[in-house]
């Protein structure tokens, strides 16, 4: 997918979080969104995602193959493929993403959970597979409630990665993680990144050096 952001802007009341936005997010490549807490980072990261509205200009997406959600379906050189425009109501079943506010349904198992989230975008291995490779295979069957910090935001990770989709957004992903978690955090983006458009909002360069691009959010103020 290939996200174009003209002039785009938020705000909230009469203050400007981010003005003035232009710029084209290609399929295959990462970029970085850095910034100081409170900057709008996250704010920019739900705009893109479309989970807010923006303020002024206008956000434009684009899919390769208006019949796949698979991205290991595109080709080695994804910026060459065609790009058809797609709404931004139909734009969701191409993302997933991964963030610290994210509120996950905590009456639910992991297991509940996933297969609830499977009814809105599908995965790419089988859900025994995803908590195994997060390490939540022994917590298959309890409840999140029950989870510690840093279990939930694996469940999160597991969930964003293995879904089949071409954009994948992470927003301080390896927040509550210890040096294990941050290592699996690693070992995704090496295994399950390629052919995607990735962005991550960070402040953390062991979360996101491996982006070709980086945006400060302060350029925009």
């Amino acid at each position: 997918m290939q996200i174009t952001l003209n002039n785009t802007g938020k705000r909230y009341n009469r203050e400007w979080i981010f003005r003035h936005v232009n710029y084209e997010f290609m399929p295959g490549n990462a970029y970085a969104i850095t910034g100081p807490n409170g900057s709008g980072k996250s704010t920019l990261l739900q705009v893109i995602a479309g989970a807010i509205l923006h303020s002024e200009g206008d956000i434009k997406y684009k899919i390769q193959d208006p019949g796949s959600r698979m991205p290991d379906k595109a080709k080695a050189d994804p910026g060459t493929d065609t790009l058809y425009p797609v709404s931004g109501t139909d734009a969701y079943k191409q993302i997933s993403i991964a963030t610290p506010y994210l509120e996950l349904i905590e009456e639910m198992t992991a297991t509940e959970l996933l297969n609830f989230h499977s009814n809105f975008k599908s995965f790419s291995i089988p859900i025994a597979e995803m908590l195994a490779a997060v390490s939540l295979q022994n917590a298959a069957n309890k409840q999140i409630r029950y989870f510690s910090s840093g279990m939930k935001q694996r469940l999160k990770m597991a969930q964003a990665f293995f879904s089949n989709t071409a954009v994948l957004l992470l927003d301080e992903p390896t927040t509550n993680l210890d040096a294990d978690g941050i290592a699996l955090y690693r070992q995704l983006i090496s295994d399950h990144s390629k052919n995607r458009l990735v962005i991550v909002s960070s402040n953390d360069i062991q979360e996101y050096d491996f982006c070709n691009e980086v945006i400060s959010i302060n350029d925009y103020k």
